[in-house]
């Protein structure tokens, strides 16, 4: 069948062995280890893998038609994409991105009413769920890990206060925009550790409802607010803007849009901070089950993509930090968490949902690993001399901030 003829043309390391829904068995593969076997427990199941394979194989795990009777899903993961790796554009497994880079053209309308029903699909899931596999401060992105062996808490404070350092935060009183806030715990960091205005927005109401709750527990109401609100209605001007984790849900057609808001909103000699998950190599749409099934309306870009943006809408890029393994390390994080939080998830959501985000965590933590995907953090000005020239002032910010509150981190962890 088709799925069986894509496995011979694409599985030549390693050893995988498919058992059929009539209980035929043929092996892929060198032979060598890791050893696989899956099975197929619906005939029909053979030419919808072989039809859409990147959509279709977390669909079928989700919803059991697809098992894994050897090894475990990482590791049938890695064995495949090492393998599609391998064979360049020559795979079968790559027809079907053709058709999906058409379809997904014609879903990147980014309009407000469209990002506030794509960002409630995700972040307005049951909260209980989050709590399984986040740091206490609900960092929904990447740690940034100065040493490996700290927590997770750790590298999502270490993560704070790198982007803090970047902002230029030593000015009195400065006026922040936190565009995609999520549960708040950047723009509460950012108030009481730069004594700074911070107005944080979101489009999810399980978020903003979170973010006020911590604000009034933290006593930081006056200084640190949040909105239930699109970026774009937004007036201005703000000394600092910083987005972590939302640029992902732009879409490459509003890139244009969105920088040219930001250089609107931006003060004449204010500093930027974006940061989002990119990837490497040729621009391409996200993966499917990924897209369908997680994060509706979302694009991954190529630096080159954001940096043609950037200059057609007036800014400049002052410094760019590529941040490579650090997402991969807090998905594993996640992952470990959500398996030993398994029988909780189950009986609260059943287990189709939690194989679902078992199959999210993992696939994302191989696309980090196996260098797909990446972290960038880009610095933008309105003037060339608005921050320093060269980076130095971004350790001296982040060692003396670490200094002066050797508590703060320990604090940290025991927040919300």
């Amino acid at each position: 069948m088709l799925f069986q003829c894509l496995l011979w043309v694409t599985v030549r390391k390693g050893s995988l062995k498919l058992i059929t829904a009539d209980g035929k068995a043929r092996v892929y593969g060198d032979t060598t280890p890791p050893h696989i076997t899956i099975k197929l427990h619906n005939k029909k199941l053979e030419w919808s893998l072989g039809l859409n394979p990147h959509l279709k194989i977390g669909e079928a795990y989700v919803n059991g038609t697809l098992t894994i009777e050897e090894g475990d899903l990482y590791n049938l993961l890695h064995l495949l994409l090492t393998n599609y790796d391998a064979t360049g554009d020559k795979s079968p497994f790559h027809w079907p991105e053709h058709f999906d880079r058409f379809f997904t053209w014609l879903g990147r309308l980014n309009t407000p009413h469209r990002a506030q029903n794509n960002i409630e699909f995700h972040y307005d899931m049951p909260d209980k769920l989050y709590s399984f596999f986040l740091d206490p401060d609900r960092q929904y992105s990447c740690g940034y890990f100065t040493d490996m062996s700290n927590s997770l808490g750790e590298a999502q404070l270490d993560k704070k206060r790198h982007i803090a350092a970047k902002l230029l935060l030593d000015g009195i009183g400065l006026n922040i925009l936190d565009i995609g806030s999520g549960w708040g715990g950047l723009g509460l960091y950012l108030a009481r550790e730069a004594n700074c205005q911070v107005k944080g927005v979101t489009l999810s109401v399980n978020q903003y409802k979170i973010s006020q709750e911590r604000a009034a527990m933290m006593g930081l109401t006056k200084s640190c607010q949040f909105a239930l609100q699109d970026y774009r209605q937004e007036s201005g001007p703000y000394d600092r803007i910083v987005s972590v984790g939302m640029f992902e849900h732009v879409g490459k057609r509003n890139y244009n849009e969105f920088f040219t808001h930001v250089r609107r909103l931006l003060a004449d000699d204010g500093v930027c901070l974006l940061h989002s998950i990119g990837r490497y190599g040729v621009p391409c749409p996200v993966n499917p089950f990924i897209r369908k099934h997680i994060f509706p309306g979302s694009y991954l870009p190529t630096l080159s993509e954001v940096m043609e943006s950037i200059d057609r809408c007036g800014l400049f890029t002052t410094d760019v930090e590529i941040l490579r393994l650090h997402y991969a390390e807090t998905l594993h994080r996640w992952i470990k968490r959500i398996h030993q939080h398994r029988d909780e998830i189950v009986r609260l959501f059943g287990e189709p949902l939690y194989r679902k985000w078992e199959f999210y965590f993992i696939s994302c933590e191989l696309g980090f690993r196996l260098g797909y995907l990446m972290v960038f953090q880009i610095q933008l000005c309105k003037q060339l001399d608005a921050v320093p020239l060269t980076r130095d002032y971004m350790a001296e910010w982040e060692q003396t901030h670490k200094s002066e509150h050797p508590h703060s981190r320990r604090a940290s962890l025991k927040e919300i």
